[in-house]
């Protein structure tokens, strides 16, 4: 339990380090939980969220490519615990991606939505990293 203090109050307490906190621990789990699902298509059938033109771009069947996405949410989760103000912004260009493969077809747009708000709170996680977990040789500014 850290007891730095921010504007004379401990971290622990501190709403804004709360935040980061929380959605550090977000975009730590759903990304490896999501990522791991990739392989066994629990939560949903993952290949029918790949636009066709994605489809056409990369080589192998939907499922391989589903495989890959798993690959790199696993890999963004785990940047998200180890470096969140990379992790953050890797989140955030990731989320972006997804977007516009559901905006190019008809019937998820919805989910572009949703993923939409995501993007913001990855954004606003790799900014509150800039105060709660900084870079390595600076300390965090009060």
């Amino acid at each position: 339990m850290s007891t730095h203090l921010t504007r004379s109050r401990p971290v622990i307490t501190d709403p804004a380090h709360q935040a980061f906190l929380l959605l550090r621990t977000l975009f730590t789990v759903a990304p490896i939980a999501f990522g791991l699902d990739k392989f066994v298509n629990l939560l949903t059938d993952w290949p029918a969220y790949l636009a066709p033109w994605v489809d056409a771009l990369v080589p192998g069947t939907p499922q391989q490519a589903m495989y890959a996405v798993g690959v790199v949410e696993l890999l963004a989760g785990v940047v998200v615990a180890v470096a969140p103000r990379i992790g953050g912004w890797l989140v955030a260009a990731w989320l972006g991606g997804i977007i516009v493969n559901l905006l190019t077809f008809p019937g998820y747009y919805d989910v572009a939505l949703r993923d939409f708000g995501l993007l913001v709170a990855a954004v606003a996680l790799a900014r509150l990293a800039a105060r709660y977990a900084p870079a390595p040789g600076r300390r965090s500014r009060p």
